[in-house]
């Protein structure tokens, strides 16, 4: 993986977050809404500490994927480990039984997940938005995370934003509050569901640039994304999702350049 550029402000040498990165493992994973099968047999292996990069066209079942990995959909088959431990379940007597929310809600401290379009409460500023979850968990007292935050926003380059509130705040501003925020509690892993897809072009580079080091500092990644630059450049392994399945998966090299299905070379040939 490249080093990120130097002097880009947005990327603030965020570097390592303060937690163990951690495995994810998908097995058998299935989803259906309705009629439509969206996840077919998903089976999907992160290292520790590497970053996996999922591609595809609309409707593939990324997102899906992505948000069966912290529980936010319940898969109808198969399931998912963060760091060894099956997420949103517990083995009972051979079989799977579904948590109870607290649970579930612990175990997705250990999940960040960055969305698409922000998600901050508008009525918080920046600052705030970022201490909210470590406070609401018990894991830090209102001083302490306060000042968590201020390391975190000077991390993505917003030291001098933490009492803006979102509506004061660039798109590319409020994406990179969202990483801090997914960063105050530590996780071993970060899910990123298409982090530039609802910025203005030009906004996009400050947004990759944080995920970048992030990158470089060793954290597990999932990243749904269309930049396929980016993929070259920061990814481990680049997995192409369609119809619900594994269509392909490598490193980039060989799956950006040399892609071996015709259906990736399909998709390639109408994204780059």
């Amino acid at each position: 993986m490249s080093a990120p550029a130097a002097g880009n402000e947005a990327a603030g040498a965020v570097g390592a977050v303060g937690a163990e990165p951690v495995s994810v493992t998908v097995t058998g994973a299935h989803k259906r809404f309705g009629a439509q099968q969206v996840l077919a047999g998903v089976d999907l292996e992160v290292p520790a500490g590497e970053v996996t990069v999922i591609l595809g066209p609309s409707g593939s079942g990324k997102s899906t994927l992505l948000r069966a990995i912290n529980h936010l959909e319940k898969l109808d088959a198969g399931h998912v480990e963060v760091g060894g431990e099956p997420v949103g379940v517990r083995r009972h007597r051979g079989r799977f039984k579904e948590l109870n929310e607290r649970a579930i809600l612990a175990q997705r401290g250990r999940i960040g997940f960055v969305f698409q379009n922000f998600n901050l409460f508008p009525h918080l500023t920046a600052l705030e938005n970022v201490a909210a979850a470590p406070v609401a968990t018990g894991r830090r007292n209102r001083a302490q995370a306060r000042e968590a935050a201020r390391d975190l926003l000077a991390r993505v380059g917003l030291a001098d934003r933490a009492g803006a509130y979102p509506r004061q705040l660039s798109g590319g501003q409020q994406q990179r509050v969202a990483i801090a925020r997914a960063l105050a509690l530590e996780p071993g892993v970060i899910l990123f569901d298409e982090p530039t897809s609802a910025l203005d072009p030009e906004l996009v580079g400050e947004v990759l640039a944080v995920i970048r080091d992030l990158a470089t500092g060793g954290t597990t990644l999932i990243v749904v994304t269309h930049e396929i630059g980016f993929a070259r450049e920061v990814a481990d392994t680049v997995v192409f999702l369609d119809g619900g399945r594994i269509v392909e998966q490598g490193p980039p090299a060989q799956v950006l350049s040399a892609p071996r299905h015709p259906r990736t070379r399909e998709f390639l040939s109408r994204v780059l």
